[in-house]
Protein backbone atom coordinates (compact mmCIF):
# COMPACT_ATOMS: atom_id res chain seq x y z
CA UNK A 1 0.00 0.00 0.00
CA UNK A 2 1.21 2.93 -1.06
CA UNK A 3 0.65 6.74 1.32
CA UNK A 4 0.83 9.88 -0.99
CA UNK A 5 3.45 12.85 0.81
CA UNK A 6 0.22 14.95 2.00
CA UNK A 7 -1.26 11.94 3.63
CA UNK A 8 2.07 11.36 5.20
CA UNK A 9 2.39 14.97 6.47
CA UNK A 10 -1.03 15.26 7.80
CA UNK A 11 -0.08 12.17 10.10
CA UNK A 12 3.32 13.49 11.02
CA UNK A 13 1.57 16.53 11.78
CA UNK A 14 -0.90 14.62 13.61
CA UNK A 15 1.70 12.82 16.06
CA UNK A 16 3.19 15.97 16.71
CA UNK A 17 0.34 17.83 17.66
CA UNK A 18 -0.41 14.67 20.45
CA UNK A 19 3.08 14.89 21.43
CA UNK A 20 2.77 18.74 22.66
CA UNK A 21 -0.25 17.92 23.89
CA UNK A 22 0.52 15.46 26.33
CA UNK A 23 3.55 17.24 27.12
CA UNK A 24 1.54 20.20 27.86
CA UNK A 25 -0.84 17.75 30.20
CA UNK A 26 2.09 16.59 32.17
CA UNK A 27 4.12 19.75 32.75
CA UNK A 28 0.77 21.25 34.04
CA UNK A 29 0.01 18.41 36.39
CA UNK A 30 4.03 18.13 37.90
CA UNK A 31 3.90 21.80 37.98
CA UNK A 32 2.02 22.16 41.31
CA UNK A 33 4.15 19.20 43.06
CA UNK A 34 7.00 20.35 42.37
CA UNK A 35 6.03 24.15 43.67
CA UNK A 36 4.77 22.19 47.03
CA UNK A 37 8.05 20.76 46.93
CA UNK A 38 9.96 23.43 46.66
CA UNK A 39 8.08 25.43 49.04
CA UNK A 40 8.64 23.11 51.68
CA UNK A 41 12.20 23.98 52.48
CA UNK A 42 11.59 28.09 52.42
CA UNK A 43 8.13 27.40 55.07
CA UNK A 44 10.87 25.17 57.07
CA UNK A 45 13.27 27.91 57.01
CA UNK A 46 11.00 30.59 57.67
CA UNK A 47 10.06 28.46 60.48
CA UNK A 48 13.47 28.09 62.13
CA UNK A 49 14.12 31.73 62.30
CA UNK A 50 11.48 32.27 64.28
CA UNK A 51 12.64 33.09 67.73
CA UNK A 52 10.67 30.02 70.45
CA UNK A 53 11.20 30.24 74.00
CA UNK A 54 11.00 26.43 75.77
CA UNK A 55 9.01 27.38 78.67
CA UNK A 56 6.76 30.06 79.98
CA UNK A 57 8.37 32.68 82.30
CA UNK A 58 7.45 32.30 85.75
CA UNK A 59 4.45 34.33 86.83
CA UNK A 60 4.18 37.38 88.59
CA UNK A 61 3.80 37.17 92.38
CA UNK A 62 6.24 34.14 92.67
CA UNK A 63 9.52 34.33 94.51
CA UNK A 64 12.26 35.27 91.61
CA UNK A 65 14.36 32.15 90.79
CA UNK A 66 17.83 32.21 92.43
CA UNK A 67 21.12 31.85 90.37
CA UNK A 68 24.76 32.20 90.69
CA UNK A 69 26.41 33.45 87.47
CA UNK A 70 29.88 35.28 86.49
CA UNK A 71 29.70 39.07 86.00
CA UNK A 72 32.24 40.93 83.46
CA UNK A 73 34.75 40.55 85.66
CA UNK A 74 34.52 37.07 86.21
CA UNK A 75 32.93 37.53 90.17
CA UNK A 76 30.14 34.90 90.50
CA UNK A 77 27.53 37.40 91.35
CA UNK A 78 23.64 35.96 93.39
CA UNK A 79 20.77 37.16 93.03
CA UNK A 80 20.22 37.14 96.78
CA UNK A 81 23.12 39.68 97.04
CA UNK A 82 20.71 42.28 96.18
CA UNK A 83 18.27 41.38 98.39
CA UNK A 84 16.64 44.59 99.73
CA UNK A 85 16.95 46.37 96.54
CA UNK A 86 14.53 46.91 93.27
CA UNK A 87 16.32 44.63 91.13
CA UNK A 88 15.69 44.88 86.99
CA UNK A 89 16.90 41.85 85.51
CA UNK A 90 16.94 42.04 81.52
CA UNK A 91 17.63 39.34 79.52
CA UNK A 92 18.79 40.09 75.94
CA UNK A 93 19.81 38.00 73.26
CA UNK A 94 23.56 39.20 71.96
CA UNK A 95 26.86 40.98 73.05
CA UNK A 96 27.38 43.75 70.35
CA UNK A 97 24.44 43.39 68.25
CA UNK A 98 22.58 46.80 67.13
CA UNK A 99 19.35 46.51 69.35
CA UNK A 100 21.23 44.99 72.35
CA UNK A 101 23.92 47.77 72.54
CA UNK A 102 20.41 50.36 72.34
CA UNK A 103 18.64 48.61 74.97
CA UNK A 104 22.33 48.61 77.14
CA UNK A 105 23.03 52.16 76.59
CA UNK A 106 19.26 53.31 77.74
CA UNK A 107 20.25 51.57 80.96
CA UNK A 108 23.40 53.04 81.32
CA UNK A 109 21.89 57.10 80.81
CA UNK A 110 19.58 56.61 83.68
CA UNK A 111 21.80 54.14 85.81
CA UNK A 112 21.69 56.94 88.49
CA UNK A 113 18.13 57.89 88.71
CA UNK A 114 17.83 53.69 89.37
CA UNK A 115 20.67 54.06 92.17
CA UNK A 116 18.11 57.35 93.51
CA UNK A 117 14.97 54.86 94.02
CA UNK A 118 17.32 52.14 95.28
CA UNK A 119 17.38 49.89 92.12
CA UNK A 120 19.77 48.09 90.34
CA UNK A 121 19.86 46.67 86.58
CA UNK A 122 21.28 43.42 85.89
CA UNK A 123 21.55 42.02 82.40
CA UNK A 124 22.08 38.67 81.41
CA UNK A 125 22.78 36.97 78.25
CA UNK A 126 24.35 33.34 76.77
CA UNK A 127 27.35 35.13 76.11
CA UNK A 128 31.07 34.67 78.26
CA UNK A 129 32.22 36.86 80.51
CA UNK A 130 35.00 37.59 78.29
CA UNK A 131 32.37 39.14 75.57
CA UNK A 132 30.89 40.79 78.59
CA UNK A 133 34.23 42.50 79.80
CA UNK A 134 34.80 43.79 75.87
CA UNK A 135 31.00 44.87 75.20
CA UNK A 136 31.00 46.53 78.67
CA UNK A 137 34.99 48.44 77.78
CA UNK A 138 33.17 49.55 74.35
CA UNK A 139 30.19 50.74 75.28
CA UNK A 140 30.84 52.45 78.87
CA UNK A 141 29.03 50.06 81.03
CA UNK A 142 28.81 50.09 84.44
CA UNK A 143 26.33 47.87 85.87
CA UNK A 144 26.55 44.23 86.12
CA UNK A 145 26.40 41.84 83.17
CA UNK A 146 25.82 38.04 83.86
CA UNK A 147 27.22 35.31 81.76
CA UNK A 148 24.73 32.52 81.45
CA UNK A 149 26.82 29.96 79.56
CA UNK A 150 25.34 27.45 80.17
CA UNK A 151 21.71 28.55 79.29
CA UNK A 152 20.51 27.44 82.81
CA UNK A 153 18.91 30.87 83.91
CA UNK A 154 17.64 31.99 80.81
CA UNK A 155 15.67 28.68 80.62
CA UNK A 156 14.75 29.20 84.32
CA UNK A 157 13.54 32.49 83.50
CA UNK A 158 11.34 31.05 80.28
CA UNK A 159 13.41 33.39 78.58
CA UNK A 160 15.90 30.99 76.42
CA UNK A 161 15.04 31.52 72.93
CA UNK A 162 16.24 29.54 69.74
CA UNK A 163 16.31 30.83 66.33
CA UNK A 164 17.67 28.61 63.94
CA UNK A 165 20.76 26.81 65.38
CA UNK A 166 21.07 29.98 67.46
CA UNK A 167 20.33 29.55 70.74
CA UNK A 168 20.27 33.00 72.69
CA UNK A 169 18.31 34.89 75.31
CA UNK A 170 14.82 36.44 74.80
CA UNK A 171 14.79 39.75 74.72
CA UNK A 172 12.42 39.97 78.23
CA UNK A 173 12.72 41.81 81.40
CA UNK A 174 11.45 41.38 85.28
CA UNK A 175 11.47 43.22 88.11
CA UNK A 176 11.79 41.87 91.41
CA UNK A 177 11.01 43.79 94.75
CA UNK A 178 13.35 44.02 97.92
CA UNK A 179 11.82 40.67 99.29
CA UNK A 180 12.64 38.71 96.04
CA UNK A 181 9.03 38.80 94.61
CA UNK A 182 8.73 39.29 90.49
CA UNK A 183 6.38 41.95 90.74
CA UNK A 184 6.49 43.00 86.30
CA UNK A 185 7.23 41.63 83.37
CA UNK A 186 8.01 42.55 80.06
CA UNK A 187 7.94 40.20 77.45
CA UNK A 188 9.30 40.96 74.01
CA UNK A 189 10.14 44.01 74.90
CA UNK A 190 11.79 46.91 72.29
CA UNK A 191 14.87 48.16 73.12
CA UNK A 192 14.41 51.05 72.49
CA UNK A 193 13.07 53.45 75.02
CA UNK A 194 12.83 50.67 77.51
CA UNK A 195 14.63 52.23 80.33
CA UNK A 196 12.18 54.90 80.85
CA UNK A 197 9.31 52.20 80.64
CA UNK A 198 10.90 50.47 83.68
CA UNK A 199 11.51 53.72 85.40
CA UNK A 200 7.80 53.93 84.95
CA UNK A 201 6.52 50.97 86.33
CA UNK A 202 9.05 51.27 89.45
CA UNK A 203 7.76 54.14 90.28
CA UNK A 204 3.89 52.94 90.16
CA UNK A 205 5.32 49.97 92.07
CA UNK A 206 6.89 51.97 94.81
CA UNK A 207 4.22 54.10 95.27
CA UNK A 208 2.10 50.84 95.80
CA UNK A 209 4.64 49.57 98.14
CA UNK A 210 4.89 52.13 100.70
CA UNK A 211 0.55 52.74 100.66
CA UNK A 212 1.15 49.01 102.42
CA UNK A 213 4.45 49.77 104.00
CA UNK A 214 4.82 53.00 104.71
CA UNK A 215 8.19 52.49 106.08
CA UNK A 216 9.50 52.01 102.41
CA UNK A 217 9.84 55.42 101.60
CA UNK A 218 12.03 56.01 104.16
CA UNK A 219 13.84 52.79 103.34
CA UNK A 220 14.72 53.95 100.22
CA UNK A 221 16.19 57.29 101.03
Amino acid sequence: MTISPRVAVKAVTFLALCTMLLLVTFAAVRAPAQAQDQSAPATQSMQAMQPAQTTPPPAVGTKAPEFTLNSQDGTPTSLHEFRGKWVVLYFYPKDFTTGCTIEAHSFQTDIDQYAKINAVVIGVSVDSSDSHKDFCAKEGLNFKLMADVQHEVSAEYGSLATNGSFVHAARNTFIINPDGVIVKEFIGVNPTGHSQQVLAALADLQKTAEVYDPLAQYQRR
